[in-house]
């Protein structure tokens, strides 16, 4: 099993000889190594479950695989820490009054300005995490953007599953094993439908909310629209 110690450490930003990130393998797969990438490591180790932890440091590992697939011009550094941080808002780092996704996609920015990120860089980051449990839109977003989405729906729902060849699969679950991650998700999904209905009702965390949560009742978009102030 990869251990934390290793995964969290502060390594070069760049080989001496090209202006490409410096790269290492991890759990088999080629990642970026720069500290920015380590920094957001450490940082959602820190503020995560087991599981959690686990669960992104999977998607990214799936979204990189899967950008090897596409070849596509990408940068392989804001799609690490997109990947990374895209759950924020299920953590205390994250919490606050508005839907989990803008409160995480605020905790990233958050951090990725204390890093020095410009702001073309930061804004894309923040849009991978904004959107990335809304696929129907980001999937149409920038290559990170939709690659993040992608990574992140492998270990999630299975998506695309196959495109994941079976020896990588096989070591990124050893090195990062799932902890129960259906069962932890769903209630970490569930305790916020509880706690801020209002901000789930517009996104899928309402599916869980309509399933497991008693006296949960979203308004109707339908009735918003017939129900509005106007003679027609």
């Amino acid at each position: 099993m990869q251990t934390l110690s290793s995964i969290g450490r502060a390594p070069p930003s760049y080989s001496r000889h090209s202006r490409e990130p410096a790269m290492r393998t991890l759990a088999g797969i080629t990642v970026p190594d720069t500290p920015l990438v380590s920094r957001a490591i450490e940082y959602v180790r820190k503020n995560s479950e087991p599981y959690l932890f686990n669960h992104v440091m999977r998607s990214w590992l799936f979204a990189v695989i899967l950008a090897d697939q596409k070849d596509e011009p990408c940068d392989a550094e804001v799609l690490a820490v997109s990947t990374l941080l895209h759950d924020l808002g299920l953590t205390k780092a994250g919490s606050g009054s508005l839907r989990f996704e803008v409160e995480g996609a605020n905790a990233a920015r958050d951090f990725v300005r204390g890093e020095g990120l410009d702001e073309r860089r930061t804004q894309l980051i923040w849009d991978s995490i904004a959107l990335n449990s809304t696929p129907s839109i980001c999937l149409h977003k920038e290559t990170e953007a939709a690659l993040c989405t992608l990574g992140v729906g492998v270990d999630w729902g299975g998506w695309r599953y196959e495109s994941i060849p079976q020896a990588d699969m096989a070591r990124i679950l050893d090195a990062f094993p799932r902890l129960g991650m259906k069962h932890h998700f769903a209630h970490a999904v569930c305790r916020i439908a509880e706690a801020r209905p209002e901000t789930t009702y517009d996104n899928f965390a309402r599916d869980f909310g309509e399933r497991f949560v008693p006296d949960y009742d979203p308004p109707s978009s339908v009735d918003a629209l017939l129900e509005s102030p106007f003679e027609e």
